[in-house]
């Protein structure tokens, strides 16, 4: 036998040396959620370790996240009041417009996006307009067109529409030239999602997701969708979720070669917490493999509840 592929795993610095795969603390995206109040820090129950944050004690969050290594944050909004039309994500003054600016103005260096969405706005916690019982598409675009002027107006760098509104990408390229599109591009309709329902006060009034996000069973369509967002102008294709969903982050990346990221959502974020809560896993090790397997299928970075505390690790 000539060749000995373990010669290449004798110790710790050989390791390294050859190691494919290399995670880092500005590969990490930290969604927040950011709530109407003062002094706000109201724990999220389904996911130990995350808060409903004010604005104020967000900034106080951010001054420090920069000392961990990640530079980017993922802001989401709950509003004091929710009407039909979700006017709250649309407001200049609302509590996104007002996060992001606080934001900007204690950590001017912090990359912020913001979510495009309506659900966390409506009444009724869908993602746009409701005409005869179910979401209509064209006329919910405009107001994502202006949900995202808005944020950016308040100093957003990146806008992220997260609905699956057919066209949005285009309509918001439209209405901003200049600025940075990251599009949910393949957003399945997906049971990972509940803690983050609860964490966002967004939980559908009636039926589901279903008709506007992906089914799971489907790839190729993933394929396509990715396809027209950038045609429409993406910047930058998401994936989300992430574990479930790591064979179309690699084939889009394969296929494209875009600039790709992935989203590993509140329930990925939620069964390792309880699973290391009880002691059945290690909890630092659970997370550096599942971040390493996500980079490794193809996202040039990730959005994820344990970028801060991950971080650290890294190192």
């Amino acid at each position: 036998m000539k060749t000995r592929l373990r010669n290449l795993r004798e110790n710790a610095v050989m390791r390294k040396l050859v190691r494919e795969t290399t995670l880092a603390p500005h590969d990490l995206v930290m969604p927040y959620f950011v709530r109407t109040g003062r002094g706000v820090r109201r724990p999220i129950a389904s996911m130990p370790g995350q808060f409903q944050l004010s604005v104020d004690e967000l900034v106080r969050e951010v001054r420090t996240l920069g000392k961990t290594g990640v530079e980017s944050i993922l802001l989401f909004g709950i509003p004091a009041r929710k009407d039909a039309r979700g006017s709250g994500a649309y407001a200049s003054n609302g509590i996104v417009q007002q996060a992001v600016r606080a934001v900007k103005d204690a950590a001017p260096g912090l990359l912020v996006i913001t979510d495009v969405c309506l659900c966390e706005y409506t009444d009724h916690g869908h993602c746009g307009l409701i005409r005869r019982g179910r979401v209509d598409n064209d006329s919910t675009l405009p107001l994502l067109q202006k949900t995202a002027a808005s944020h950016v107006d308040a100093g957003a760098d990146v806008v992220a529409p997260s609905g699956m509104m057919d066209g949005v990408v285009a309509a918001l390229r439209e209405a901003l030239p200049r600025t940075t599109l990251l599009s949910y591009a393949a957003k399945y309709a997906s049971a990972f999602y509940g803690p983050f329902r609860q964490a966002a006060e967004s939980a559908p009034q009636f039926g589901d997701r279903s008709d506007y996000q992906m089914d799971v069973a489907n790839a190729e369509e993933a394929l396509r969708e990715i396809e027209l967002d950038i045609r429409e102008g993406a910047d930058i294709i998401m994936v989300k979720p992430a574990l479930a969903y790591l064979d179309v982050l690699r084939r889009a990346k394969e296929k494209f070669g875009w600039p790709s990221a992935a989203y590993s959502v509140s329930g990925e974020y939620a069964m390792v917490k309880a699973a290391a809560e009880r002691g059945w896993i290690d909890e630092k090790k659970i997370v550096l493999e599942i971040l390493t397997s996500i980079k490794r299928a193809g996202a040039d970075f990730i959005v994820t509840y344990f970028a801060r505390g991950a971080a650290p690790w890294m190192t």
